[in-house]
């Protein structure tokens, strides 16, 4: 085992050992043991936790449109290559499934697991798309990386179609719906 993980557990041992023979609540006595057992670390210049605030910036955008648009004025200042990639794998991603996620984390905040789950179960049943099997075949059956998606573009994604998608069960028929044939996958 490496090293500095075997240490790294020990430190924290002996950290939960010193807070739980702690006798007060005083916060000062909690901040000053938990510093005793800290290091400062030092963030490589290519971490991307120095580029937490472009990230923030643009993932605050109200659209998946606005957040690829705000990427691409970002990946086009210097220093910003690593954007690029981001781009990459946001316009190879289904263009429902970009939605869905948004849309999914915006509102998780205040989900229940079951209303969560919900969402996965109408994904998988294929209510607005068939993205997710699509997904599948292109990545894992055919292995031919060539999803076709539909719709196939951002703007053909309508609120009308994900509404469908967030819906409670009791507005769906509850049966899976899994394509039986490769006609039925387009």
């Amino acid at each position: 085992m490496n090293i500095f993980i075997t240490n790294t557990r020990y430190k924290l041992y002996q950290l939960e050992k010193c807070l739980l023979s702690i006798k007060s609540g005083d916060e000062d006595t909690i901040r000053s043991v938990i510093n005793e057992f800290s290091s400062n670390i030092h963030i490589d210049e290519r971490s991307v936790l120095n580029k937490l605030s472009i990230i923030n910036e643009c993932f605050s955008k109200d659209s998946v449109e606005e957040i690829i648009e705000s990427f691409e004025a970002e990946g086009s200042r210097k220093g910003n290559d690593w954007i690029l990639a981001v781009l990459k794998s946001l316009k190879k991603a289904s263009p429902t499934a970009l939605k869905i996620t948004l849309r999914s984390i915006r509102e998780g905040r205040t989900q229940t697991i079951s209303e969560c789950l919900r969402i996965s179960m109408n994904i998988q049943r294929a209510i607005t798309s068939g993205d997710f099997y699509e997904g599948i075949r292109a990545q894992i059956i055919d292995k031919d990386k060539s999803p076709k998606w539909n719709p196939s573009t951002l703007d053909k994604v309508h609120d009308d179609q994900l509404d469908l998608i967030f819906k409670p069960f009791e507005d769906h028929n509850l049966e899976l719906q899994i394509p039986i044939n490769e006609e039925e996958y387009r």
